[in-house]
């Protein structure tokens, strides 16, 4: 996989995660049958509505990405890619698809918990290809998909 690799093409991934993120947490809320359900992914929904609105704006200050000392640039595109395509939500197909997403309440809460591990690894990731003065925002999105982590967590147990 040839050709110039930027900060700001896994940023744009990051976006289409964020996007495809909220539409699926919107479709949970509207077919969630528990009202305090249907309230936590419309929650969550607007969480990934304000991640992508950061990464949006990251997006804009970014230009090339040094690539990690480890890696030529073939292979850290490939495991990007593989991070991608193996993401819960790029998985269950098209935002199509997860605008039409029905499962019960437990096959959505194990896969919005899929979602958030997926992300936090991808933005783990991601921090690499970022100038330093960003690291710490991504940082931030980290820490907030490890809290809808547990908050995911904590409403399968109940």
């Amino acid at each position: 996989m040839a050709g110039i690799f930027t900060a700001a093409d896994v940023l744009a991934a990051a976006q289409e995660i964020e996007q495809r993120g909220k539409v699926f947490y919107t479709r949970l809320a509207e077919t969630a049958q528990d009202p305090s359900l249907a309230n936590t992914f419309r929650f969550l929904a607007g969480e990934e509505e304000k991640h992508w609105q950061v990464f949006h704006a990251i997006a804009q200050r970014v230009g090339d990405v040094e690539l990690p000392a480890w890696a030529t640039e073939d292979e850290y595109v490939d495991y990007l890619t593989a991070l991608i395509n193996s993401h819960a939500l790029f998985r269950l197909g098209d935002v199509e698809t997860l605008r039409q997403f029905v499962g019960t309440r437990e096959e959505a809460l194990q896969t919005a918990m899929e979602f958030e591990k997926d992300t936090i690894v991808f933005f783990m990731e991601m921090r690499e290809f970022v100038p330093e003065g960003e690291k710490a925002t991504v940082q931030e999105c980290v820490n907030e998909e490890r809290r809808h982590l547990r908050l995911l967590a904590s409403l399968r147990g109940s």
